[in-house]
Parts: C-alpha cells; sequence; structure tokens
C-alpha cells in the first residue's frame, strides 16, 4: 500500500479535504494510505511528525496556489524535500494546481501536473470533474507502485532523513511515526447568509470580468464584430455584438433581488433588463465543505443537481449569449 503525503497551504484546506474524499476508493482498495498535518497529536514535534512523514512517503501531492508559493514551510521545506526525494527515485511527486498561480518556473514546473493539462481545480466549471482526473493520475501512479518490487535499501541514498532535512530545519528531534488512525477527519462546515451573499457578489463580479475579457478577444479574433460592454449600475451589465453594425446578440447580467429569488444572478436575452426579466439564473448553494453555483435549467434543460464552479456559471451564460453566432 502507498504512503500518500498531502502538502497544502491552510488557505486550501477545502481543496484537500474534496480531494481526500474523491481517493476514498483508492484507501477502500488499499492502493494508498494518506496523511497530513492535521493528523499531528497534541505535543509532538510538529517539525518531526512532517519530516518522518515526508521521508516515508510513496507519493506526495503539492497542492499549488499562491498562498503554497507564497509560504515559505510549503515551498522551501516541503516541496524542497519532496524534489529531492523525488529525484533519487525514493517517491513520486505529483503537482495538483487548485488555484491558478505562476508555478510552471518552480523546481516541480518540469513535471507533469494535475489536473488535466495543468488546469486549475477553481476554474473547472465542475468541481467533481476536477477532482475526478485528479484521483484518476493518482490511482495510475499508485497501481503502478504496487506491481513494482521493494527497492534494496543498499541502492538508495546513503544519507539518513535526519541529515537532509536538517538542511531546512536545523537538528529536529526524531519521532516515531503517529499510530495508525483515519484520515476522514473533516468536519461538517455551516455557510450563512454572509458567507452566501458574499460569494454570490464574488461570482458576479467574476462573470462580469469574464465577459468583457471575452467580448475583448472576440472582437480581436473577428474584425466585423464590434463588441459593446456596459456597466448599468453596480449590480448590472450588459453586452451586445454588432457584425457589420447589425446586432446580432444582447443581454443583460443582474445580481441580487428579482423577483423570482432572493439570491441570484439572473441572465436576460434583454440587454436592457435590470433583473425584471430572466431566460436563466444562477443560485448559491453548498454542501458540507464548500459553496457553489447552481443552475435553474431555464435555457437548456439542464441538470439542476450539476455543481458549478465561477468558471463554470460564466461559462453557461457566455454560451447562451453566443449561441446564435455558432
Amino acid at each position: 500500500m502507498a504512503r500518500l503525503f498531502f502538502s497544502y497551504s491552510h488557505d486550501d484546506e477545502s481543496y484537500r479535504d474534496q480531494l481526500e474524499k474523491h481517493l476514498s476508493m483508492l484507501k477502500n482498495q488499499k492502493l494508498i494510505e494518506s496523511w497530513h498535518d492535521r493528523r499531528i497529536e497534541a505535543g509532538s514535534s510538529v517539525d518531526g511528525s512532517i519530516q518522518a512523514e515526508l521521508d516515508r512517503a510513496d507519493i506526495i501531492l503539492l497542492l499549488i496556489s499562491a498562498s503554497f508559493l507564497a509560504s515559505t514551510y510549503c515551498y522551501s521545506k516541503e516541496m524542497a524535500r519532496a524534489i529531492e526525494r523525488h529525484n533519487l527515485g525514493e517517491t513520486a511527486v505529483i503537482p495538483v494546481i487548485v488555484r491558478p498561480c505562476d508555478w510552471h518556473s518552480a523546481p516541480f514546473g518540469g513535471l507533469l501536473a494535475a489536473p488535466r493539462d495543468g488546469k486549475a481545480i477553481s476554474t473547472w466549471p465542475n468541481y467533481d470533474e476536477a477532482y475526478a482526473d485528479v484521483a484518476r493520475q493518482v490511482r495510475t501512479v499508485a497501481e503502478r507502485l504496487a506491481g513494482e518490487k521493494p527497492v534494496p535499501a543498499s541502492s538508495r541514498s546513503t544519507r539518513t532523513s535526519e541529515q537532509v532535512f536538517s538542511e531546512f530545519l536545523g537538528a529536529a528531534p526524531t519521532v516515531c511515526p503517529s499510530e495508525p488512525r483515519s484520515s476522514n477527519l473533516g468536519l461538517r462546515k455551516e455557510f450563512s447568509d454572509l458567507d452566501k451573499d458574499a460569494f454570490l457578489k464574488d461570482s458576479f463580479n467574476y462573470v462580469r470580468r469574464f465577459f468583457k475579457a471575452s467580448m475583448e478577444e472576440l472582437e480581436k479574433r473577428n474584425k466585423d464584430i464590434k463588441a459593446v460592454f456596459g456597466e448599468i449600475d453596480a449590480h448590472t451589465f450588459n453586452a451586445m455584438l454588432y457584425k457589420q453594425g447589425n446586432k446580432v446578440a444582447e443581454c443583460s447580467v443582474h445580481c441580487g433581488g428579482n423577483g423570482f429569488s432572493r439570491e441570484s444572478i439572473a441572465f436576460s436575452f434583454n440587454a436592457s433588463s435590470r433583473g425584471n426579466s430572466m431566460n436563466e439564473s444562477l443560485t448559491v448553494d453548498a454542501d458540507t465543505q464548500i459553496m457553489y453555483l447552481r443552475s435553474m435549467g431555464m435555457f437548456s434543460g439542464g441538470d439542476r443537481a450539476e455543481k458549478l464552479s465561477q468558471e463554470g456559471g460564466a461559462e453557461l451564460f457566455w454560451g447562451m449569449f453566443i449561441e446564435r453566432l455558432q
């Protein structure tokens, strides 16, 4: 059974929680057992415990974000040791991009990152698809390791873990690995109305930026298209496309109360609408770990059960807006 180590910033703990759920099948099939710093016992040496687990790990997942890269501990200690062991052939390091950041020039930039194409989990239209893709890639590595024979000790590096890690931590005390226990220790999270309202506003701003940037790019690529983006007020924007001077597409997007739902982002094919009409809408929902967007499925009869990221919601509206031109 492969020992898996999570290296992550605590800013990204929710991503670790969700990924660990998606790795459950690998645990059930005895392909992996996982460890992260939330399993350190009270009174134990934090540095020593992490050192011991880093040196035991067969697979190390680096959950990459701007927070990870900015963390001295994550970057200079955990990541540095992980890459060192990877280069010695002692472990497999998999960078998992959880949020967009400038990671390609990092020491792990030459490794194949997950999810597919190194596209950050937070930017996938459907979070579950991203996590499932990571899980499949981890499975491939775990199954390969399960089929390999143990490497003789004589063929491994003669440097001890304590010698290597002392470069980063100083002489960290030697500790014994903790007793085996479940890594399923994530507790239900409660999201208040304030949390949901803030997520709704942030999602609207994301959709607004998404539309503006997409229209600018569309205009650059098509000389006969004129794109007009308008900020009506703090809660509403509209978009219009003209082809050879003739209007070929229009819409408005409104955030807030619209007579249909108190908390929603409403899309209308009427550029003058300020929420008093709509053809589709996004509402905020949450499970036990994260908040996400859910569409009403009014326009295309879509699956309301689908959990949409902010990009997923923006892509839904953009697809409706541009469909008449495709």
